[in-house]
């Protein structure tokens, strides 16, 4: 019999954190795991009742307790009229502030990454299917021990000298990206006890200036993790979580080099990527 999900913000009373220390408060995996089961039956219910698809999670999902904590809570702020006063006063990049070397995180150090070395390509697409082109999209992912080169990142996973995590590319006349990078791996995370997240990379798309950025995350196939994780759990619709994850394509893999993975990125329409920052 499935566990009732407690109502959000609730912290489990349950076994001690760690041997020899006092007992304290554990939200457990189980508990997060009964939540997200919860949450998809609650969508599929609300389907087969004949209320329309939601691609994107809600603001207040449960099982991330960081989005119950500080999801907003009013409507976006109108910046006026004329969209693009908003423009006049932010930065905008321009196609030669992007170098040759900048698709390859391999390449940004004297030595070679540790790790398996992967090739991760798409097409960044509008709702028809149209590419589009002369798109700004960067990357920024963990290292193979799955620890960020960020003074806030304190797992005990070693630092990689020889990768930072970064990269950028413009998407040409097809609407194609291409980047050279290795695996990143899976990482703990403080949401409840023994958070592991999956394998992922984030991406962030602009549009013709820099407060058109839209952001959001590829993961990689059969991962054993997916489950488990609340914050791709929180996509309750299966098409538009599965969107997120990308196709290994053995086509892409170059001999005694890299393994190939493609995964394209739908700006809008019926077969959107999610967003982070939703529509």
């Amino acid at each position: 019999m499935t566990t009732p999900p407690a109502p959000p913000g609730t912290i489990e009373p349950s076994s001690l954190i760690r041997p020899g220390t006092v007992e304290a408060p554990v939200l457990t995996q189980a508990r997060i795991s009964a939540e997200i089961t919860a949450a998809r039956d609650d969508y599929a219910r609300s389907i087969a009742a004949g209320a329309p698809v939601r691609s994107h999670p809600d603001r207040d999902y449960a099982p991330y307790r960081s989005s119950t904590l500080r999801h907003p809570r009013h409507e976006l702020t109108a910046m006026g009229s004329d969209p693009e006063d908003v423009e006049l006063s932010g930065p905008v990049f321009g196609v030669t502030d992007i170098t040759d070397l900048d698709h390859d995180l391999t390449r940004r150090h004297q030595g070679e990454p540790l790790g398996e070395r992967i090739t991760v390509t798409g097409r960044v697409l509008d709702r028809s299917g149209r590419p589009v082109r002369g798109q700004l999209v960067e990357i920024w992912q963990a290292n193979a021990s799955g620890r960020y080169a960020h003074l806030r990142d304190q797992h005990p996973a070693p630092l990689d000298p020889n990768f930072t995590g970064v990269g950028r590319c413009l998407t040409d006349d097809q609407g194609t990206y291409s980047f050279v990078t290795v695996k990143p791996g899976a990482y703990p995370w403080r949401n409840h006890a023994n958070a592991w997240r999956p394998a992922h990379i984030h991406f962030s798309l602009f549009g013709s200036a820099f407060t058109q950025r839209l952001v959001t995350q590829m993961y990689f196939p059969g991962d054993p993790l997916f489950a488990y994780d609340p914050i791709l759990q929180s996509v309750t619709d299966d098409d538009a979580r599965g969107r997120l994850v990308a196709a290994y394509d053995h086509d892409l893999s170059i001999p005694e080099w890299s393994l190939g993975y493609r995964w394209d990125i739908v700006l809008d329409g019926p077969s959107a990527t999610w967003i982070e920052e939703g529509r």
